[in-house]
């Protein structure tokens, strides 16, 4: 790659940055971390192990980056193209071979969606491997719309205000997964990835699946951002100002103790100042 545009050098900095302060804001990667990135071959684990890389170099701290690819054994899987690309860069990598498409080609009737299945398999062969390597972060690549596509469509569809963490600790409390793209816009990472040339390898275990519940979602925030630009960055924002007491969530809030506080001081609007 040649020398960057100014506009170009302006989104490097910008994905940098922002993946930067989302690790310190979240405190994803420490000293002496061994970070297992996981790649899936598409444009957002590609920006993230691009950004981690420089970060590596960058950072007053020391951290390990390994590379982990899963072949899932789809059918026409182009298996060479992540290893000759990690050699290129000289990134270690391991390749952990796991026949999930035949278990969910199995189990998923035809014409479902398999996204589910396929994300619960991958991710619990993830953990384990995770574990024997070591790894002391695993750090997957989604982005700020994927954590808003998750919040809504928990909401709509499953009856709970849950998004992705930038920081999770996993059930057994044996894997903490990191997401240090949370900060960053998923039209950024797209245009990162044309401009680095990556070699995307395009997921077509599920086919297109053009009805996916996740897909109706991102359209809506991609309609509601064309017609009010900036809103999806006001509702991320939202997610991290969050105020338990105007919602009805008895469990977070104890409503149920609230009393009139005799010793408080009257608050009254002066309209006189208005």
């Amino acid at each position: 790659m040649g020398t960057l545009s100014v506009n170009q050098n302006k989104l490097q900095k910008r994905i940098r940055r922002l993946a930067g302060e989302a690790i310190t804001d979240f405190n994803m990667i420490e000293d002496g971390d061994k970070v297992m990135v996981c790649l899936s071959g598409g444009k957002d684990s590609y920006t993230m192990l691009d950004v981690l890389l420089y970060l590596q170099k960058v950072a007053p701290i020391q951290f390990e980056i390994v590379a982990v690819n899963m072949d899932q054994k789809q059918p026409g899987f182009p298996e060479h193209v992540l290893p000759a690309y990690l050699e290129s860069i000289g990134v270690q990598y391991h390749i952990i071979e796991k026949d999930t498409y035949s278990v969910v080609k199995e189990k998923i009737p035809e014409g479902k969606t398999t996204c589910s299945l396929c994300s619960r398999l991958r991710r619990g062969t993830l953990y384990t491997y995770a574990d024997e390597i070591g790894a002391t972060k695993m750090a997957l690549g989604h982005h700020r719309e994927d954590i808003l596509e998750t919040f809504f469509l928990n909401m709509f569809y499953g009856g709970t205000l849950k998004a992705m963490p930038p920081k999770l600790l996993s059930d057994d409390g044996r894997n903490v997964v990191i997401r240090p793209l949370a900060y960053c816009a998923e039209a950024d990472i797209e245009a990162y990835s044309q401009l680095k040339e990556f070699p995307i390898i395009p997921c077509n275990l599920c086919g297109s699946q053009e009805n996916l519940q996740r897909q109706v979602v991102k359209e809506m925030l991609q309609e509601w951002e064309r017609k009010s630009p900036g809103r999806v960055e006001i509702m991320f924002r939202a997610l991290q100002n969050v105020h338990p007491s105007q919602l009805a969530d008895r469990n977070l809030f104890d409503f149920k103790s609230l009393k009139i506080d005799d010793s408080a001081t009257p608050r009254f609007l002066d309209v006189m100042s208005l």
